[in-house]
């Protein structure tokens, strides 16, 4: 790649026009909205339209917005009928079109674009020359040709004057210099877009038909994250309606991993898609305060995800629907009313026949309790009215309406069943050991409300929210809206999916819409309480309308083959039988191991953090930590004067970042020091997977920093030599 390319003048000026293209577009956006500022008013339909019409402008606008993102990004001379045999098209990150509306840019998931990504030297796709521009802003840079046909040198010829890069045309890479220089640039701290360089193997995820679970098996760097989110802007570009209504759906490992990818949809014009935790698909409860309030055991967080839980909630609502033990007798005017046990067992059968969800049950339930009270009463034409009127504040009645039919809420339920042995071994005696449904009880406390629950109790929450259904709420048929209804969605991306247990696949699966659905993950780094061995375990509990799919991803982008080494002894010691990505960059640095012992453990951190900050500059750096020396670590820094921040707090804002090691995964950064390997190995249910993700988090440099001895896994033969 080179400054001297003799077209580098030609192409600079037509990305000066498209940029004027761009901004006429913007303003005739703002123009059409300006239209109907100010006419308030009208009727129904008419507000209806404005609004649909200002959402629309919005939307569009949105996309035009690019910030610092490059426009174009690449160009294609397709071999045509036409006076020079060549028609070409130049490949950005959205459509625009000149004023006559002729296109200028074409959008680079339009089906034109698609040889960009996939032409090979056997496969050329109709290409005669790809071209790749190296950008900064609205200035190129540079340019990189690759010709195809024949008499051309083949696929990768660089048509700078310095000669450039050349692949063979089995390499599988395209634009290799191009891909280079973008891997070489530092980290933001924020996931970016790929889509200059997006490689054959993940064009093929991206363009894959939507319907069906896609599994994408990524080991780290490969780009399994930002493809699956690419694959999400395409599938709405190319099924825009009904996917834009039915919604996308992103789900996350944690926030940190949110604030992580926040960036890359809407710099693909794609800003309407919802990003999430688990935890936030289940509403009006608190969640656990990451160290401050005491996780769950490892056999409680085992329990909790097993497949087993959805029997024992389930078993857990029906207990909860029961007949009296004895009649109810009321006062009435001048004598009793009675609503006798045997006809509380049968209003409890039919309800239980005749609903599948729970609080749906609750007003037909009271209205036969009613009606066989009214026929109780001496002098007969008694409405149930006229008894629901007399009797329903009375305490005998409201106890057993809670006997016999509770509304709940799925906390409500779970708190209740927590909190009592008793109603454990009723609700899981058939399905759990004892020890296993007793790993669950926990004291109960005097408001449901101020419980904290952990991330192993979203998917048994949103079980429970399945089986009981909505609570009657005032005004709900008038704002047609429903709290406690599980909102559905046309596509779903599932990233880190490896580390989701049974019950949380479940949890997903029912927000599924169609069973299409981009799941990503790493078998290697499967850190969970019921790691998965292979992707059979999960797909057994995702939808299977149709079909499911597995791609794998072989080419590690980001981190160099150096590290990669270290890193994949301890993968094959913890997963012997996967194999590792092949990484297309070298690194100047070997890693780097600095022993300790225990007493200077900490100063040893801080000055290995600080030779990372003075050598890398500007890069982002994080100190990779197990949880229970988050704290300690920090403070060290902090000791020796280093500005940092901590990710579960700031995200990877700052240029050094305390990371727990249960959070780190899914990040990139340009330096890692790992802090005592066989600490995160004691601590984590699957320490050697932690490990190996502890390792890969690297683009440039990692230092490894103990006191105790390393793991195995890292002394066998190709680890650096430990240095003092």
């Amino acid at each position: 790649m080179t400054q001297q390319h003799p077209d580098l003048a030609a192409e600079q000026d037509f990305i000066d026009h498209a940029y004027r293209c761009l901004e006429v577009s913007r303003d005739a956006a703002w123009r059409m909205r300006n239209l109907h500022e100010g006419t308030l008013g009208g009727t129904f339909q008419a507000r209806y339209e404005r609004d649909v019409f200002d959402e629309a402008v919005v939307n569009r606008l949105t996309q035009l917005d690019l910030g610092n993102a490059a426009l174009v990004f690449g160009r294609i001379d397709r071999m045509a009928e036409t006076p020079d045999g060549l028609e070409t098209f130049h490949i950005g990150r959205l459509a625009i079109a000149d004023e006559e509306s002729e296109p200028v840019v074409v959008d680079w998931r339009a089906p034109v674009a698609e040889p960009f990504y996939r032409a090979t030297g056997r496969e050329p796709m109709g290409l005669a020359r790809r071209r790749h521009f190296a950008v900064q802003g609205r200035t190129l840079l540079g340019l990189e040709d690759e010709l195809f046909g024949d008499g051309h040198l083949g696929v990768g010829h660089d048509e700078g004057l310095d000669g450039g890069n050349r692949l063979g045309p089995d390499s599988g890479l395209r634009g290799y210099s191009t891909l280079l220089a973008v891997l070489e640039r530092g980290r933001t701290g924020q996931l970016g877009d790929i889509v200059a360089t997006i490689q054959a193997e993940q064009d093929e995820i991206i363009r894959s038909p939507q319907a069906g679970v896609l599994v994408v098996q990524g080991g780290p760097g490969t780009g399994k994250t930002v493809v699956a989110l690419h694959r999400a802007a395409y599938l709405l570009y190319t099924y825009r309606f009904p996917l834009e209504d039915q919604g996308v759906l992103v789900i996350g490992p944690n926030r940190v991993f949110l604030r992580y990818i926040e960036l890359v949809l809407p710099s693909l014009g794609e800003a309407g898609v919802e990003q999430v935790v688990l935890g936030d698909l289940v509403p009006d409860v608190e969640w656990a305060r990451y160290g401050i309030d005491p996780p769950d055991s490892p056999l409680a967080a085992k329990v909790k995800g097993n497949i087993r839980m959805a029997e024992v909630i389930d078993q857990a609502v029906t207990d909860r629907e029961r007949p009296l033990r004895a009649d109810v007798v009321v006062p009435f005017r001048t004598g009793y009313l009675r609503l006798r046990a045997e006809e509380s067992q049968r209003i409890v059968r039919t309800a239980q026949r005749r609903f599948r969800r729970h609080n749906a049950a609750r007003r037909w339930v009271e209205n036969e309790i009613w009606s066989s009270m009214a026929a109780t009463w001496r002098e007969g034409n008694l409405s149930a009215r006229d008894v629901r009127d007399a009797v329903r504040s009375m305490p005998e009645i409201r106890e057993a309406f809670e006997r016999m039919w509770p509304l709940l809420s799925p906390a409500q339920l779970l708190h209740d069943l927590y909190g009592s042995k008793a109603l454990l071994k009723l609700a899981g005696a058939k399905h759990l050991r004892e020890d296993e449904f007793l790993a669950l009880y926990r004291p109960r406390l005097d408001d449901v409300n101020k419980v904290r629950w952990t991330d192993n109790d979203v998917a048994l929450l949103d079980e429970a929210r399945s089986y009981l259904g909505s609570r009657p709420v005032r005004n709900a048929a008038q704002n047609g809206q429903d709290p406690d209804e599980i909102r559905t969605y046309g596509h779903i991306v599932v990233d880190e999916v490896q580390d989701l247990t049974p019950m949380q696949l479940r949890m997903v699966s029912r927000r599924s819409l169609n069973g299409s659905m981009t799941v990503v993950g790493d078998i290697a780094q499967a850190t969970g309480a019921l790691a998965p061995n292979d992707w059979d375990d999960v797909l057994r509990h995702l939808p299977d309308q149709k079909p499911s799919r597995v791609i794998g991803l072989s080419v590690g982008y980001r981190i160099p083959a150096q590290i990669m080494a270290l890193a994949n002894q301890v993968m094959l010691a913890a997963t012997p039988t996967l194999r590792a990505p092949t990484s297309v960059r070298q690194s100047d640095h070997a890693p780097e191991f600095m022993h300790t012992t225990p007493d200077e453990l900490l100063v040893g951190v801080a000055a290995a953090t600080r030779a990372l900050t003075d050598d890398i500059g500007d890069g982002t750096i994080a100190v990779v930590a197990p949880d229970s020396m988050v704290d300690s670590v920090s403070q060290a820094l902090e000791a020796a004067g280093i500005e940092h921040g901590r990710a579960t707090r700031t995200g990877l804002e700052q240029g050094v970042t305390v990371v727990p090691v249960s959070v780190v995964k899914g990040l990139e950064l340009d330096g890692v020091v790992v802090v005592e390997p066989a600490t995160i190995v004691a601590e984590e249910q699957q320490g050697l997977r932690a490990l190996y993700v502890a390792l890969t988090r690297s683009t440039r440099r990692l230092m490894v920093v103990h006191a105790s001895e390393l793991p195995v896994a890292m002394q066998m033969p190709g680890t650096p030599s430990p240095t003092q």
